[in-house]
C-alpha cells in the first residue's frame, strides 16, 4: 500500500505540554481520510505540522514518500491546504484570486487559465467567476477555498474543519465536492462533525488529547461495537408486557421505552433476536415493527473519547 502521509512518533509540545503525543499516521494514497477529535484535541496543530507550517518537537513526517521539512518550499509543492478560517481578498473576483494563487506556484499562464476554469467548475462557481468574493456566502467561500487548495494540482489536500461554520445546505455542497475528489487526490480532513465523516470517508482516525485512540475503516469501527440494539414498535400495553418478559433474559443489557418505541440493548444479537421472536410468538403479541439498529460512529466515538479522556 502506497502512503500519502506517514508520521512516526510525532510530538508537538508547548511549554512542556504535549498538544500532539506520539502520533503515528498512515494515510493510503487516494483515500478520503477523516481526522476526528473533540475541539482542543490537537487536530489543527497536527495539520500545521503536516503542511510544514509548524516544526514538530520530535518525530518525522513523510508526504508521498518524501520527508516534510519545516521551512523548505519544495516540501510544499505537492500539497494543498485549506485552513479553518481561510483568508480572501474581498475586492477580487473568484477567477482573479485563483490566478493569483496559481502564480505563487509559478504555473505557466496557459496552463493556469485552463486550470482555473476547470476548478471553478469542480466547485460549482463557474457562474460566479467574475463576482467579487466579498459578495460570496460562507459556503461559496469554502468552495473557493477548496479550489485554491487544488490550484497546484497537489497529490494530497489538507482541509481543517471545512464545514464547521456552514449551514446544512452549504455543508452538503462542500461535502459533495470533497466526495467527488475521491480517487483523484488524497483528502485528509479534520472535523468534529461525525455524520460528514460517516458519509464520505474510507478511513478515520480518532484522536483525543493529542494521541490516537482509534484508527480503522468505518465498517470495521462499526463492527467493533460489542453492543447492539433491537428496536421494537408496538402499542404501549404490548411493550409493557414485552419489557416484563425480557427483564431476566441473558444478554439483555438495557431496555428503554419511549411512547410506542422500545430499544433493547444486547450483547449477543443472534441469541437475543431468537429470544425476542420466541416471546412474541409464544404470547401471540403483535408488533408494528422490529429492527436491528446499527451502531453509529457517534456511539463508538463517544465511547472511545470518554474512555481515554
Amino acid at each position: 500500500m502506497q502512503l500519502a502521509v506517514k508520521t512516526n512518533e510525532l510530538i508537538k509540545s508547548f511549554n512542556g505540554l504535549k498538544a500532539v503525543n506520539h502520533l503515528n499516521l498512515e494515510v493510503p494514497v487516494g483515500a478520503i481520510y477523516g481526522f476526528l477529535g473533540p475541539n482542543g484535541s490537537g487536530k489543527t496543530t497536527t495539520l500545521k505540522m503536516l503542511t510544514g507550517m509548524t516544526e514538530p518537537t520530535a518525530g518525522s513526517i513523510e508526504i508521498m514518500g518524501e520527508p516534510m521539512v519545516f521551512g523548505k518550499q519544495k516540501s510544499h509543492d505537492n500539497i494543498g491546504f485549506l485552513p479553518d478560517v481561510p483568508g480572501f481578498y474581498d475586492w477580487m473576483n473568484a477567477q482573479e484570486f485563483l490566478v493569483l494563487c496559481g502564480s505563487l506556484f509559478h504555473i505557466p499562464k496557459a496552463v493556469l487559465s485552463t486550470r482555473v476554469t476547470g476548478l471553478l467548475k469542480v466547485v460549482g462557481l463557474s457562474k460566479s467567476a467574475k463576482k467579487k468574493i466579498g459578495t460570496f456566502s460562507r459556503g461559496m467561500k469554502q468552495r473557493l477555498g477548496i479550489a485554491q487548495a487544488l490550484i497546484n494540482n497537489p497529490d494530497i489536500i489538507f482541509l481543517d474543519e471545512p464545514v464547521s461554520a456552514l449551514d446544512p445546505q452549504g455543508r452538503k455542497e462542500v461535502m459533495d465536492i470533497i466526495h467527488g475528489l475521491k480517487g483523484k487526490v488524497t483528502v485528509f480532513f479534520s472535523t468534529h462533525i461525525l455524520s460528514d465523516v460517516e458519509r464520505i470517508c474510507d478511513r478515520v482516525i480518532i484522536i483525543n488529547e493529542g494521541a490516537a485512540v482509534l484508527e480503522d475503516t468505518i465498517e470495521n469501527i462499526k463492527a467493533m461495537s460489542e453492543t447492539h440494539a433491537i428496536e421494537i414498535e408496538a402499542d404501549v400495553a404490548v411493550l409493557n408486557k414485552i419489557e416484563a418478559l425480557l427483564q431476566d433474559i441473558e444478554h439483555v443489557m438495557n431496555i428503554k421505552t419511549n411512547h410506542q418505541t422500545m430499544v433493547v440493548t444486547v450483547d449477543d444479537l443472534d441469541v437475543s433476536r431468537k429470544h425476542i421472536y420466541r416471546i412474541l410468538h409464544e404470547h401471540d403479541m403483535m408488533v408494528k415493527k422490529i429492527m436491528v439498529k446499527e451502531p453509529t460512529l457517534e456511539d463508538i466515538y463517544m465511547k472511545v473519547v470518554n474512555h481515554h479522556g
